[in-house]
């Protein structure tokens, strides 16, 4: 079978005349070698016999226009198998001035890469763009010396092997469908991206292919040309990742500080060998004050450092540690950032006398120690605020800072920004949340003589922040004392008001001696009214809140608990002994609905033992139930019942939420049943 890598290199073109019927009138040796035909067999025959496919009846050599043309064909050799050729034209008359048609015919292989076209070799071969022909069996029949580089990422670009070809580990099904497609419609297919993985698994190369339908000189699809470029250290495609990565890693939580080191981390060493965020006291309210620092001439303090990050261990570029007040000349570019609102580019870092480095003689020693040559100072801002700086530097990477870099960085600030702001709405909001629910809860806690009590509260870090849980103990005299924790839906200020309003009035409904059935009975119809006083034009409350909760009084005098809940986790009891069990009270709807009715029932509590009010936070997780934290709630109990009582709601606390924190807020009540000291 005559295949072009069969040829070898050098041998002459095969040359075969035809007359202007398509008639074969001249075979040479090298016609023969190359299609199989010897000379008796061709002579005074169609050329259609020399060409795919076989439904053609003549051979019009008469292509194009004027004396000579040129193209690809597909020939066929005498034992029926398919030859990618290179056919040239020419025009000649025979000695009995006949008109006729000089053609050579040359292999793929050799004609791209032979004398034929020995002027295109260097430009082919030593181009970094891998170029490949294959025939219309997807055979490769020519590749350059970009494609054979890449054999090891694609073992299909060798010559005379198939894309249909199974190979470990390499998988060609979508490029043959592409490359088939293209065959059959003609249109070309760009930038087709792909990631393949080295055979010995050691090396991955990401390569962007473009493919072309390879016409005959008759316009027949003869194959297709593939043209890949390898991508996988593209400029243009670390910036799309970084971008990428941006925007999950820059604000994955709702913490301003993490969020300017997440940038800071993010940036190098992709982009720069060290950066660093610098924030404005608006966004750090929780922070001391920049104006009663101390200023000088030459230094004022401008921003608080909130994200530091180096290629080199102990960051020895900073000046500030997170946290500690950044001082800037006034005519710094920080400061002109800071005021205009645009970036600052500076390729090359002046350096020179005069300059603005100059005037701050501690950064100019850690410029000229660290090596710093060029910089940039974008600023973050969001919804007309700038919140701060970001500034990127060089010194070990020789490369100065392009304008495709500050692009880069300002992209980055842009998405940062954002995040901070998000970041600096939520911190407010919770903070604001966090002081109104502790005006709102109790402070401190009586027992009136009838139990020892203790509270615990810890708000969340997810979601909207601070909530609604809360808790009290209320005396009522002649011994007895009420206990109640609660929890209003929601999060957020309006939840922390809601639960003022409800604790209020629990203590009123208290003062009023009812038992704790009609209090919750009560309280659920007061809740319903202050929805209806809140209500839009259309009946609808604007606002619907609700609430569960557990109320429980205790008689010191008779030792007995009366218990109602409405919606709300059981209570827990401990006894003397250590056992521990969670009495259920009759079923209540949630405060709020207007639909409840609730009841009471009664326990005989021994002296000395420990009563838990809590709320759904301690015990509810995403991967439990609440009754498998009801149970982990009992153990804890158990463990902790005979620590004095401060230490056992720590304990509880910590057995609880761990390490981790706590997917919700939680509130925890202990109450423990004073011993009589009566003879």
């Amino acid at each position: 079978m005559a295949t072009p890598q069969s040829m070898p290199d050098g041998a002459p073109a095969a040359v075969v005349v035809i007359d202007t019927e398509g008639t074969v009138i001249g075979w040479t040796p090298s016609a023969q070698e190359l299609l199989g035909y010897p000379a008796a067999e061709i002579l005074d025959r169609s050329g259609a016999l020399l060409l795919m496919p076989e439904r053609a009846a003549t051979w019009d050599p008469s292509y194009g226009d004027g004396e000579h043309w040129s193209g690809f064909a597909e020939a066929r050799h005498r034992d029926g198998t398919r030859i990618l050729v290179r056919v040239e034209g020419s025009r000649l008359i025979t000695p009995d001035e006949q008109a006729a048609w000089l053609v050579t015919v040359t292999p793929a292989a050799s004609a791209v890469s032979g004398r034929a076209c020995s002027w295109m070799e260097p430009i082919l071969n030593r181009s970094p763009v891998a170029v490949a022909i294959w025939d219309r069996d997807l055979r490769c029949v020519w590749l350059n010396d970009a494609a054979e580089r890449l054999r090891a990422v694609f073992p299909h670009y060798q010559l005379g092997r198939s894309l249909a070809e199974r190979l470990p580990g390499v998988n060609t099904e979508a490029a043959q469908e592409a490359m088939r497609k293209v065959i059959v419609d003609g249109v070309p297919q760009l930038d087709r991206e792909a990631r393949w993985t080295s055979v010995d698994q050691h090396e991955d190369r990401t390569l962007s292919t473009s493919l072309f339908r390879l016409e005959g000189v008759d316009g027949r699809p003869l194959g297709v040309c593939s043209v890949a470029i390898d991508i996988s250290h593209s400029r243009a495609r670390d910036r799309l990742a970084l971008l990428r990565e941006a925007s999950v890693r820059i604000g994955s939580t709702l913490d301003v500080r993490k969020t300017a080191q997440e940038l800071a981390d993010l940036a190098v060493p992709a982009l720069a060998d060290y950066v660093t965020v610098d924030l404005a006291e608006a966004v750090l309210p929780d922070t001391e004050p920049l104006q009663r620092l101390a200023a000088t001439d030459v230094r004022i303090p401008v921003f608080r450092r909130a994200g530091v990050a180096s290629i080199h261990e102990g960051t020895p570029e900073s000046l500030w540690q997170r946290g500690q007040a950044v001082f800037v000349p006034p005519s710094s570019p920080f400061t002109a950032v800071l005021s205009s609102g645009r970036a600052h580019f500076e390729p090359v870092l002046d350096t020179s006398p005069g300059s603005w480095i100059e005037q701050d003689p501690d950064r100019a020693r850690i410029v000229r120690g660290t090596g710093m040559h060029t910089l940039i100072v974008v600023p973050l801002k969001a919804r007309g605020d700038i919140l701060g700086v970001a500034v990127f530097v060089r010194n070990d990477n020789p490369e100065p800072f392009t304008t495709d870099d500050l692009i880069l960085a300002e992209e980055l600030g842009a998405r940062a920004g954002l995040s901070l702001d998000n970041a600096r709405r939520y911190t407010r909001e919770r903070n604001a949340a966090l002081a109104l629910q502790r005006n709102l809860l109790p402070r401190n806690l009586a027992g009136a003589g009838a139990v020892e009590v203790v509270s615990h509260y810890l708000p969340t870090d997810v979601h909207e922040g601070v909530g609604g849980d809360w808790f009290d103990a209320i005396p009522l005299g002649d011994g007895r004392v009420a206990l109640v924790v609660g929890d209003v839906t929601g999060h957020g200020i309006n939840a922390a008001a809601t639960m003022g309003r409800l604790r209020t009035a629990v203590r009123t409904l208290a003062y009023l001696g009812l038992p704790p059935d009609e209090l919750l009975a009560r309280l659920d119809d007061l809740l319903v009214r202050l929805s209806e006083e809140d209500a839009g034009p259309d009946g609808f409350p604007l606002d619907p809140t609700g609430a569960t909760c557990v109320y429980a009084v205790y008689d010191a005098a008779t030792r007995r608990c009366t218990i109602a809940g409405a919606g709300h986790p059981p209570p827990a009891i401990v006894t003397p002994s250590g056992e521990v069990f969670f009495p259920r009270p009759p079923g209540g709807t949630p405060i709020g609905l207007g639909v409840g009715s609730y009841e009471s029932f009664e326990l005989e509590l021994a002296e000395g033992s420990l009563i838990a009010l809590y709320t759904d936070g301690l015990i509810e997780t995403r991967q439990a139930d609440i009754e498998a934290g009801i149970d982990r709630l009992g153990a804890a109990l158990a463990h902790a019942a005979a620590l004095p009582l401060e230490h056992a709601c720590a304990s509880v606390i910590r057995t609880m939420v761990g390490e981790t924190g706590s997917e919700d807020d939680i509130a925890l009540l202990l109450a423990r049943t004073c011993i009589s000291t009566s003879p």
